[in-house]
C-alpha cells in the first residue's frame, strides 16, 4: 500500500519540571522538560510522531524549524523516502538555504531529528514493527544505505561498515532471543538530580536499589564540598560493590575538571560525563588522560557524527552517549553506532529528558542486534518520571528494559496529556 504524507503538525509542549527539581543539575538549574512533537499525517489512518527535547524556553524556535522543514515531506510517499533514506536525509540537512544556519548543528539540526524521527515512526509502523526490530530484520546493505557517510570516511568507509554489519548478521536472531528473554541493562539518574535534598536522595537510593539498580548516576559541579557529601552520603547506601557515575553538564574548565575529579576519585565513579564543552575534542581528550582510570563519557551535547568522530579518532571518551534527539534522527544515529564499535567504545546513550528513554530503548537494542553484538560495558540510562504520558511507554523490570513490541517508535503521546501541556495555552500552564 503507498502512504503520501499529506500534512505535518508542530506543538509546543512543555512540562513544569521546574517546580519539583527534577533534572536540575549545575548548569540547568531549572529545567521545563519539554517537546517541539510533530506529527505527520497522511491519507491513511497511519501517522508519524517525533519529537526533538528541550528544556523550556525555545522551545517555539525548534517548532518554527520544524515548519520550515515541511516541503522535505508533504506530499511524498513513504517509500519515496525510505527506499533511498540516506539521500533523503542527506537532501534535509543539505537545504542550500537552512544550511547556512548549521550546517548540521543548532536548532534546525534538532528539527531534522524530530521530522526524521518522525518518519521513522510512521515506517515502522506501517511495517507493523517497534524500531529496533525494523532495524534488526534490514539487510546490511539497506543499513549502509540509510547512512550519510560524507565527512567521516576518513575513520569508517561504506565498505568497512558493510563488512561490519554482514559479519554479525549471521547471529542477529540469537541476540533477539536474548532480548526477549532477558531485556536490556539500565542505570538510573531519579536518585542524583543536584536540587533534591539529602534525605530524598537517601530515599531514592534505597528505592534504587530495592529496584535491582546495580548503576546510579549523580549530578556534581556546582560545590565540591557538596558534590563530596552527596557522593559519600550515596557511596554510604549502595556500597562500593555498586557503580557510581557523575556528571558535570559542561560545567568545567579543563584544568578545573581534572582537579575536581582528583579530589572526587576517592569515591571511585565509572565516568566522568560531560566534563567541559561538548565541543573541546582536545579538552576531552586531556581530561580523559588525566583522570584515568575514571572514563570520560560524552555525547548528550555532541551535535553531530563529525564530533562523535573526532572524539573517538582521539581517544577522549570511554563511553559514547548517543542523544536521539541532538543527533538528526535514526539516520546519523546508525552511523554513530557504527563508529563506535570501529573503535570498540561501549555505547551508552543519554535519556534524560522527555521522550528519550522511549526512544534510545530501540537505538541499544538495534545497536546490540545489527552493530556491537554484545551488551558488555554497556547500560542505558532511564529517569522514572513523564512515561504516563505515551501511548507505549518504556517498560523497565528489576534494572532492565523489555522489549517494546508495539509498532513505532514509541513516541506517541497520548491526546490528553498533548491537550493538558500545550504551551502556552492547556491546563498545565493556565496559572
Amino acid at each position: 500500500m503507498s502512504i503520501t504524507i499529506t500534512d505535518l503538525i508542530a506543538r509546543d509542549i512543555r512540562f513544569p519540571t521546574s517546580r519539583t527539581l527534577d533534572g536540575s543539575d549545575a548548569t540547568h538549574p531549572d529545567p521545563d522538560y519539554s517537546a517541539a512533537y510533530v506529527t505527520l499525517k497522511t491519507d491513511c489512518s497511519l501517522e508519524g510522531d517525533g519529537l526533538t527535547f528541550t528544556i523550556g524556553r525555545g522551545n517555539d524556535l525548534c517548532m518554527n524549524a520544524i515548519e520550515s522543514l515541511r516541503h522535505f515531506v508533504i506530499g511524498r510517499t513513504l517509500d519515496s523516502i525510505t527506499d533511498d533514506f540516506g539521500l533523503w536525509w542527506s537532501s534535509v540537512v543539505n537545504d542550500s538555504q537552512l544550511r547556512w544556519l548549521g550546517p548540521e548543528k543548532g536548532i534546525i539540526h534538532l528539527a531534522t531529528g524530530a521530522l526524521a524521527n518522525a518518519v521513522w515512526d510512521l515506517y515502522a509502523k506501517s511495517k507493523k514493527k517497534p524500531l529496533w526490530l525494523l532495524l534488526a530484520e534490514m539487510t546490511p546493505e539497506e543499513w549502509v544505505r540509510a547512512i550519510d557517510f560524507r565527512y567521516i570516511t576518513d575513520a569508517l568507509t561504506k565498505e568497512e561498515a558493510l563488512d561490519m554489519l554482514q559479519a554479525l548478521e549471521p547471529s542477529r536472531q540469537n541476540r533477539i532471543k536474548t532480548l526477549r528473554e532477558s531485556g536490556y541493562p539500565v542505570y538510573t539518574t531519579s536518585a542524583g538530580w543536584l536540587g533534591y535534598t539529602d534525605e530524598k536522595v537517601q530515599r531514592l537510593c534505597h528505592e534504587a536499589i530495592d529496584e535491582g539498580y546495580t548503576h546510579i548516576k549523580m549530578k556534581v559541579g556546582s560545590d565540591l564540598n557538596d558534590d563530596c557529601h552527596r557522593a559519600s552520603l550515596i557511596r554510604d547506601i549502595i556500597g562500593y560493590d555498586r557503580t557510581l557515575m557523575m556528571d558535570a553538564n559542561q560545567k568545567w574548565d579543563v584544568n578545573e575538571a581534572i582537579e575536581w575529579m582528583d579530589l572526587l576519585s576517592e569515591f571511585k565513579p565509572l565516568w566522568i560525563e560531560e566534563p567541559t564543552s561538548p565541543d573541546d575534542v582536545l579538552g576531552h581528550a586531556a581530561i580523559a588522560k588525566a583522570v584515568y582510570p575514571i572514563k570520560v563519557a560524552t555525547g548528550e551535547h555532541c551535535c553531530n557524527r563529525v564530533i562523535f568522530k573526532q572524539l573517538l579518532q582521539a581517544d577522549a571518551i570511554g563511553f559514547c552517549q548517543i542523544d536521539a534527539c541532538r543527533l538528526a534522527g535514526v539516520n546519523e544515529v546508525m552511523a554513530v553506532l557504527l563508529l563506535a564499535a570501529k573503535f570498540n567504545i561501549p555505547v551508552c546513550p543519554h535519556a534524560g529528558g522527555v521522550g528519550l528513554c522511549e526512544y534510545v530503548q530501540h537505538l541499544s537494542m538495534a545497536d546490540y542486534i545489527c552493530v556491537s553484538g554484545t551488551m558488555e560495558g554497556r547500560v542505558m540510562e532511564y529517569v522514572d518520571h513523564l512515561h504516563e504520558h505515551f501511548e507505549t511507554p518504556i517498560t523497565i523490570k528489576n534494572a532492565r528494559c523489555l522489549v517494546p513490541e508495539a509498532p513505532g517508535y514509541s513516541i506517541t503521546m497520548k491526546e490528553d496529556s498533548l491537550k493538558e501541556f500545550e504551551f502556552p495555552t492547556g491546563a498545565a500552564w493556565k496559572d
